[in-house]
């Protein structure tokens, strides 16, 4: 394989379709091994499964119930992993797991959280704890028949700033990254991929050559199979995605501490309450099997019933309508393993390669988890190696995505030490972008050494200067894009010149052609 950049004709070493956290990961790795990457998404990067999650870097404590212990061991240590290149956007959270005597017994909820301390990783290892809540902030605003409760550490994390994260770093390291670029075929020709693409937004059609073509459509992965995907396969396989709905409540915070909660429900699932973004709370998860286009999913009543109902059951505090904010929901793409429900299904992912009769090269992505996206991606390079050629080391876990560079314990002061270096920004608006970007605060600004240099201002601190980088260098085209991707504006609209933003949207996404290097 060649590490020289790809052109029309030229054939890419690999084509990754697909722009969630898998694909991206996977284009990142290898375009870090010199590889020429295309990476197709037919919609906005993170649009789908990626920033529909709980936002949580963990093991999944409920995994040990079914014995998954080889999966809650490796996303612990990939845990510790991800916080450390992330730092920016990920930050340690505390769980308060009140003890439900109708539910698990105290026993085994002690033995869970000695296994989930001590099976891997070490940066939030020994944090377990048992607390009486007669005497605790978090537990007064429980019933109180709640009395005694767990605590122990996770990781929270922006999951579409992290796709978004990983789409750049590939780009920076020579990756085409093609947002709203719709594979519509990719048929097998002499050994390589012939890829057919629509850009969905102009109309604009265009042909690729690749030589190596991965399948990282998530939620769609069996829908690619059945329909763009054109070849006459060695070993077609039988495997395919069950598709899972998960959906959470965004309301308005009505505690003041910062620690989340895990709720245990009489479905014997869990559900938590997570503070997100400063004022408000994410409710969630539920699991609930999807028929139909992973694309056009909301939240049932049936589901904000059950979400509401749980806190409830745990909570002194009414939630009203007045105070729902909104939703997310997504589709979780499972590896269909035959279990009888949603909520049973592995976690775990299952990549499959074979190879068409001419011998060009299919690797398919089923499952996974937000948690171990990059050993995924880890896992699909030594893959293809394995059926191509031998490709450089292994090396994302030890490089930051862009803007991470810096150690966690300096997070809680850099935002003060930019405040400083640049007194001309509000103070909120540096938190906010340190959040986001980390040190590329510096790259943002660029030469602005006035207020007046920051640009129009539309908005609860949504200046031109950032609309022109998320535009440049992270692929932003629509509100959306901006208000709830790259940003969570989008949770309280009131202040922003909505219609502003719009028109300024539509006069400069051309800065941006989607072919070039970020950076």
């Amino acid at each position: 394989m060649t590490g020289n950049p790809a052109t029309d004709s030229t054939p890419f070493d690999i084509a990754v379709v697909g722009g969630g956290v898998n694909g991206c990961g996977i284009a990142r790795d290898a375009a870090g091994r010199g590889l020429s990457v295309l990476l197709l998404e037919q919609d906005d990067l993170a649009s789908g499964t990626s920033s529909a999650s709980s936002k949580l870097i963990h093991g999944g404590i409920r995994y040990l119930e079914h014995y998954d212990f080889k999966l809650v061991r490796d996303s612990l240590r990939e845990r510790d992993v991800v916080f450390n290149i992330a730092p920016h956007i990920s930050r340690p959270m505390r769980f308060v797991f009140p003890h439900n005597p109708a539910m698990r017994p105290m026993w085994m909820i002690r033995i869970g959280l000695f296994l989930y301390d001590h099976l891997g990783g070490h940066e939030f290892a020994g944090s377990r704890r048992i607390r009486d809540f007669r005497h605790d902030d978090a537990g007064r605003l429980l019933r109180p028949r709640f009395s005694e409760a767990f605590e122990y550490s996770d990781c929270w994390i922006d999951d579409s700033r992290l796709v978004i994260l990983n789409a750049r770093d590939a780009a920076i390291r020579g990756a085409t990254v093609m947002p709203r670029t719709r594979c519509v075929q990719a048929a097998s020709d002499r050994g390589s991929w012939q890829l057919d693409t629509e850009n969905v937004i102009s109309g604009r059609k265009q042909s690729f050559r690749a030589r190596e073509l991965v399948n990282a459509t998530g939620p769609w992965a069996s829908a690619f199979l059945a329909g763009a995907l054109e070849a006459d396969l060695v070993d077609p396989g039988r495997d395919r995605t069950r598709n899972v709905k998960g959906s959470h409540l965004i309301v308005r915070k009505w505690f003041e501490h910062d620690r989340a909660y895990i709720l245990q429900n009489s479905d014997m699932r869990i559900v938590f309450v997570l503070p997100f973004e400063d004022d408000y709370v994410l409710i969630g998860t539920t699991d609930v099997d999807h028929e139909g286009d992973p694309g056009s999913v909301e939240i049932s009543d049936e589901e904000r019933r059950y979400l509401l109902d749980c806190v409830q059951d745990y909570f002194d505090h009414e939630i009203r309508g007045t105070d729902i904010v909104g939703s997310v929901a997504g589709v979780r793409p499972l590896y269909d393993d035959g279990s009888a429900k949603a909520q049973e299904t592995t976690r775990d992912s299952v990549l499959r390669y074979s190879k068409t009769r001419d011998g060009a090269g299919l690797l398919n992505v089923f499952g996974g988890k937000l948690t171990t996206y990059r050993t995924l991606a880890e896992k699909a390079m030594r893959i293809i190696e394995a059926n191509t050629s031998p490709l450089p080391p292994a090396w994302t876990a030890g490089s930051p995505l862009p803007g991470g560079d810096f150690p966690p314990s300096r997070r809680q002061d850099l935002p003060g030490e930019y405040c400083a270096r640049y007194p001309f920004v509000p103070e909120a608006v540096i938190t906010r972008w340190f959040r986001s970007y980390g040190l590329d605060i510096d790259h943002l600004l660029g030469g602005a050494r006035s207020r007046a240099d920051l640009g129009r201002n539309f908005g609860a601190g949504l200046f031109e200067i950032e609309l022109t980088w998320m535009v440049r260098e992270e692929w932003a085209q629509t509100r959306e894009d901006v208000l709830w991707r790259r940003s969570k504006l989008g949770l309280d609209t009131t202040g922003i010149d909505l219609a502003a933003l719009e028109h300024w949207l539509a006069e400069n996404t051309g800065l941006h052609d989607g072919r070039r290097a970020a950076g």
